[in-house]
């Protein structure tokens, strides 16, 4: 019953080092940029956008959709930078363990 409790212990003691992680990690950010850095996108570890700049020159009325799709790609690589800024840094704590539900 001892080992049960042991590892009872350091689940515990691994579930609070993995939740300190993800809060500080979700105060870090990453940013990528598409059109040659012409639109930029800024995401923290929780995935959340924080911000998204738009150079004037691509914005034109004629092509939105071309903006559209910068300000797209510009996000989804902000949030990919994102997961994968969690996965290594809770891969450090888990020992590259894959657990279900986390990043």
């Amino acid at each position: 019953m001892k080992g049960m409790s042991d590892l009872l212990r350091q689940a515990q003691i691994m579930q609070s080092k993995m939740a300190k992680l993800q809060e500080e990690v979700g105060q870090r950010t990453v940013e990528a940029g598409s059109g040659g850095g012409m639109v930029r996108a800024v995401c923290t570890g929780n995935q959340e956008i924080k911000s998204i700049t738009i150079d004037k020159s691509v914005v034109n009325p004629e092509d939105v959709e071309m903006l559209e799709d910068l300000v797209i790609t510009a996000v989804n690589e902000a949030l990919r930078l994102s997961r994968d800024l969690m996965e290594k840094e809770m891969g450090a704590i888990t020992g590259g363990l894959k657990l279900p539900g986390m990043f």
